[in-house]
């Protein structure tokens, strides 16, 4: 498992270069069988992390464009009266795939974002009073434009907290910049790309991730996190028990990447950010961008004795 694992995040750093440690966050993301949103300017790849990603996992892909006028129908079907059958025939959105990017998410209506709600939480989907099962594996990548560009809605909160991690690519450095103005277009690299693992074997590993080993004295490091952002004296959003178990599920996916069956407190450090920076704050603020308010969270609290 482990060589295979080497081979995704290997294959995924050959197209989205000078980035490994977002990488790794989001393979971490999606075998934690979370939901990953990403924030950031336009043209950054956010599109080709996702569509890499399907491929290197094997997982059947469909882009959904969200826009101002776009419709719930639109992202999860529609249901068609057929003359000749002389019934209504289900047409299946894009959501009926394993690896859903909503790209741009935060330019449609309130009321279309809400049309993932379901879905994400509970892998399916309802149409016309008639539940839908949806694939399995079931991921969402979403991405979205920073809050100050023109066109774009808020995530609430309650959307936000349905993604696992939030990511930021940034700008490249110097040199992965250099090769990707000379090299072959994103396309060509995404379509030269591998395919590394089949549905069995992801799931396996989702398995054995799950199964990383947790000690009295890290969970007690993670419920101390926890409390302190509920603290009266800390301005953001408190954490839930639902962002906590989050935290755990990354954590362990980390730890699992590195090869290790067993939980570290730096395994939670590194994944701290991405998991709770969108909980704690929408990212309105300069602090919430910087990832200011986790690394304030992380600085109260001693890694030998948390609950003290």
């Amino acid at each position: 498992m482990d060589q295979l694992i080497n081979q995704v995040i290997s294959q995924v750093n050959s197209v989205v270069l000078g980035k490994d440690k977002e990488v790794r966050l989001a393979v971490a993301c999606l075998l934690a069988k979370g939901h990953l949103l990403i924030e950031d300017l336009p043209g950054m790849g956010k599109t080709t992390l996702a569509q890499v990603l399907a491929k290197v996992f094997g997982l059947s892909y469909q882009r959904c464009q969200f826009t101002s006028d776009m419709l719930p129908s639109d992202v999860t079907g529609i249901s068609i009266f057929d003359a000749e059958q002389k019934q209504f025939v289900l047409h299946h959105g894009p959501i009926f795939n394993q690896l859903v990017l909503a790209d741009e998410i935060n330019r449609a209506s309130p009321k279309t974002q809400s049309a993932l709600l379901e879905a994400m939480e509970e892998h399916q989907v309802s149409i016309d009073g008639v539940t839908h099962e949806l694939p399995s594996p079931f991921f969402v990548i979403a991405t979205q434009n920073p809050l100050f560009h023109a066109g774009t809605n808020p995530l609430p909160e309650s959307q936000l907290d349905r993604f696992m991690m939030r990511l930021s690519l940034g700008f490249p450095d110097v040199e992965a910049e250099k090769q990707i103005l000379l090299g072959e277009g994103l396309k060509q690299k995404v379509e030269q790309a591998d395919c590394v693992l089949n549905h069995q074997q992801l799931a396996d590993i989702q398995k054995a991730v799950n199964e990383v080993s947790v000690s009295e004295a890290v969970l007690e490091y993670i419920i101390a996190l926890s409390h302190v952002s509920r603290s009266s004296d800390f301005n953001a959003n408190p954490l839930s028990p639902r962002a906590g178990k989050a935290l755990l599920n990354a954590a362990k996916a980390w730890a699992f990447i590195h090869q290790r069956s067993y939980l570290l407190p730096e395994d939670v450090q590194a994944v701290f950010t991405s998991v709770c920076e969108h909980r704690l704050d929408a990212g309105v603020t300069e602090l919430a961008r910087d990832g200011g308010l986790a690394l304030e969270v992380m600085k109260k609290v001693d890694v030998l004795s948390p609950l003290s």
